[in-house]
């Protein structure tokens, strides 16, 4: 039986995952605002053969942010010059559904998939972060399942506007003076329970149809979301055990929609930590924990459970003793994993915040290159990911040790692309272009 190829991403972010990477010996000053850095990652990994780099975003910063988020390029203006820089890898990034208009979203992305003959995604997001809604006119953040069902609509109308144009609505017969077909050019006129939108949409068809849809959330409501419209999965799985029971979860769902199973891929989040030895990779990873600021910790921490105050409570203090707020409208999933890992482990505050402040709340990989890779090949082989969404502790080091070592590994074992199949994203992915949803239809 041939065996089943692993997709991999990389997240791109400043100087590296690790919330004290800004401070290793190595870490470039400037990283998250230097286009040339960029460029050399964005090579580096269209080098290691990955399906996709992906760029984050957020709407709101505080003087407690993560130092990567403080101040960083607003992602589809980044991808549109690596789009000129690369040739095969995937460009994906966020925009939020909660803040943003389809038209828009719509329209940058199908410039971005134009731009790059074809590599465009876009992670959907809900916007989890409650002060982002001062920076939009607004007092309140919508409610956490009024967001999803906002996005659900959101996507729906995006798709509708990339459909407002089919593959050969432009003519432009010079002799005859016909510029378009008129009975393939579409008005959408949408009129859902958020967004009242007409089209066309002001750009043609792009190169995918659609760009690839990614959807990043965990929660009931995320999966509900996925499993109608995603193309990609990101998500934080702890362990195996989880990540098998959240992946056959979500394809049972989007199975039950008549989806097939292959047309979803499902990338947790994986912090590698490589070394020759297991000791070297460990003490590359304690290096990086040391670094950590006890308040910086303590406050990415706090973010989880409604930006709660940890700073009082002694750091010795098992984490389970500590009274947490209900009803939490944050990141659920994230909230549920962190609770779940620091109760069974008994972790004290201490080696929670290094936790999660260290790798995010995602599975740690820290190892030779070998054992990295029969864990990637493992946890594929028995359906708890399709791939991973590779989050580099420091970069570029973490990403050219994985792309020099860990690459050939999965290469070896015949579970990974020795050169790209395709200059699309679909393509490299193994998805079909959508159909057209007005194609024959009045």
């Amino acid at each position: 039986m041939k065996k089943k190829s692993v997709k991999l991403g990389v997240f791109l972010a400043g100087t590296g995952h690790h919330v004290a990477s800004w401070r290793h010996p190595n870490a470039i000053s400037n990283a998250a605002m230097n286009v040339d850095y960029f460029k050399g990652l964005a090579q580096t990994a269209e080098k290691g053969l990955f399906d996709l780099l992906f760029l984050a975003d957020s709407l709101s910063v505080a003087k407690d942010s993560h130092p990567n988020i403080l101040s960083r390029f607003e992602p589809l203006t980044l991808l549109s010059y690596l789009a000129a820089e690369t040739s095969n890898i995937g460009l994906v990034a966020t925009a939020s559904t909660t803040y943003e208009e389809p038209f828009h979203v719509a329209r940058k992305f199908a410039s971005l998939d134009h731009i790059s003959s074809g590599r465009a995604g876009w992670n959907v997001v809900t916007t989890s972060l409650s002060s982002t809604a001062e920076n939009f006119n607004k007092s309140e953040h919508l409610e956490h399942s009024l967001r999803y069902k906002r996005a659900t609509e959101f996507v729906e109308v995006a798709k509708k506007l990339w459909d407002s144009w089919e593959a050969d609505t432009l003519r432009i017969d010079k002799k005859s003076g016909q510029f378009l077909d008129e009975s393939k050019f579409h008005e959408i006129n949408h009129k859902g329970e958020f967004f009242s939108v007409k089209g066309p949409l002001n750009i043609s068809q792009s190169p995918q149809v659609h760009p690839v849809i990614v959807q990043a959330g965990s929660s009931g409501d995320g999966q509900a979301l996925a499993a109608k419209h995603a193309e990609i999965v990101f998500t934080a799985q702890e362990n195996q055990t989880d990540a098998n029971s959240f992946y056959h979860e979500l394809k049972s769902q989007m199975i039950a929609l008549g989806r097939e199973k292959d047309s979803m891929s499902i990338m947790p989040g994986l912090f590698p930590i490589v070394g020759q030895t297991e000791k070297e990779a460990q003490e590359k990873y304690e290096a990086l924990q040391e670094l950590i600021i006890p308040e910086m910790g303590l406050a990415i921490l706090g973010r989880y459970f409604g930006n709660m105050d940890f700073s009082s409570i002694p750091l010795d203090t098992p984490f389970a003793d500590i009274s947490l707020p209900d009803n939490v409208d944050s990141i659920r999933s994230k909230h549920d994993l962190i609770v779940k890992r620091a109760t069974n482990e008994n972790l004290t505050l201490r080696q929670t915040y290094q936790w999660v402040a260290g790798s995010r709340g995602h599975h740690i990989a820290i190892g030779t290159p070998t054992q990295i890779a029969d864990k990637i090949e493992n946890w594929v082989m028995s359906e708890a990911a399709d791939g991973f969404n590779i989050m580099p502790a420091l970069l570029p080091d973490s990403l050219t040790d994985f792309v020099e070592q860990v690459v050939p590994e999965l290469q070896s074992k015949g579970i990974f692309r020795t050169q790209y199949e395709s200059t699309t994203l679909r393509g490299n992915l193994g998805l079909v272009k959508p159909e057209n949803q007005f194609i024959n239809k009045p």
